[in-house]
């Protein structure tokens, strides 16, 4: 006769799939690789796949290559950690098995509320992880109430903003800074389009509160500082709190090393027995 607990151990694994292999995804990949209870590493997506090997053989992890359209057969959770504009290529397959996904790229997820509209007409789900930021608990049990407003100023050095199509838009140059520049202010909505790259925490910040056109962000460029800088305050009708964070930053200077930290303790949540925060 078997038992509860011996039908709970014996319950297949959450296959875990990543897409793209960049610094995030091949901490997570590492991390699944070692183990983490009830979740493994089933398939990874990536467009070199002949750098994916070189990696796998020097962290010895054994894992298929395939293709975004068939992330579907390999996988019952995608994590994202690819280029924004190929989101849809990566979302649309998954969701329309009813499966989830994982998104690290919170900008590209603004334009796309159809991506939400197909999970839910699938029974599929959108993830987003807290990412960078701290406070999300807090955010959504304000919004469950009437939030009044949500400001977020974000300090990063000048090499982890170069190259934002905002920035070679309008000719604003990172080169030589030697006082802090204030780059931008207005809504989640435009930033994200700006900077999407950079500011996929604002993104997701907006998702949690009052949406991407009441939540609104200052970027600075700041020689003085090393680390990627938020400040948030968050004013409603239950409380109000203000939030702040250094976040290191990792190989890649736009994204801080909690990111991928991030990527993982979600993971774990899924199978967890004991869940800690909303």
């Amino acid at each position: 006769m078997t038992t509860r607990s011996q039908e709970r151990h014996s319950l297949p694994s959450k296959r875990i799939a990543i897409a793209g292999l960049g610094e995030i995804g091949r901490t997570v990949a590492r991390k699944l690789a070692q183990g983490m209870p009830g979740l493994s590493l089933t398939a990874i997506a990536t467009r070199d796949q002949a750098k994916a090997r070189a990696w796998f053989d020097r962290e010895r992890i054994s894992c298929p290559l395939i293709s975004l359209d068939e992330l579907p057969d390999h996988a019952d959770l995608v994590v994202e950690c690819a280029p924004a504009e190929i989101l849809d290529h990566i979302c649309r397959p998954m969701l329309t098995a009813g499966k989830q996904v994982m998104v690290l790229s919170a900008s590209a997820l603004l334009p796309r509320p159809d991506l939400v509209d197909l999970a839910r007409a699938h029974g599929g789900q959108i993830i987003v992880p807290t990412g960078a930021l701290i406070g999300f608990d807090a955010v959504s049990a304000a919004a469950e109430g009437i939030i009044h407003s949500v400001q977020m100023v974000t300090r990063k050095p000048p090499r982890g903003l170069a190259g934002a199509p905002y920035l070679v838009e309008n000719g604003i140059s990172m080169e030589g800074l030697t006082s802090a520049l204030r780059v931008f202010k207005g809504s989640a909505r435009d930033a994200a389009a700006a900077f999407p790259a950079n500011v996929n925490v604002v993104a997701a910040l907006s998702l949690a509160g009052i949406g991407p056109d009441r939540t609104t962000i200052e970027i600075w460029a700041d020689p003085a500082v090393t680390r990627n800088c938020h400040q948030i305050r968050v004013e409603s009708d239950s409380a109000s709190f203000t939030m702040s964070i250094e976040n290191i930053p990792s190989e890649n200077p736009k994204t801080g090393r909690i990111t991928a930290l991030s990527v993982i303790a979600a993971l774990r949540k899924l199978t967890s027995p004991l869940q800690v925060g909303t």
